[in-house]
């Protein structure tokens, strides 16, 4: 696995930049797993994929990948590459869309 080291970078930390709009001293990271680990995949730079494994162990952060409602195709791709997930375990595949697409998207 692509982050398999993480153990090694204790050291790694969130940036306060990816919460922008979040009082950083107040945030409950428990409580804000999917949020962050969402952020950190549309956003995060390989520190901040360390911190998050560190803070939520590898099977925390699958857990909340899984139940993330949306994903663009290109983050979709990843996370199912470097966590070797299947796209079928996923939320944001499997829960159906509530309007119709318009139709030129």
């Amino acid at each position: 696995m692509f982050f398999g080291d993480y153990h090694l970078h204790k050291d790694a930390k969130l940036r306060k930049s990816l919460f922008w709009e979040y009082d950083i001293e107040r945030i409950d990271w428990r409580r804000m797993r999917e949020v962050v680990v969402q952020r950190v995949i549309e956003r995060g730079r390989i520190d901040d994929f360390y911190a998050i494994l560190n803070m939520y162990s590898l099977q925390g952060v699958i857990e909340a990948i899984k139940n993330i409602s949306y994903m663009n195709k290109k983050d979709l791709a990843f996370v199912c590459s470097v966590f070797q997930i299947n796209r079928e375990d996923l939320l944001c595949c499997s829960s159906k869309q509530l309007t119709n697409p318009h139709w030129n998207s």
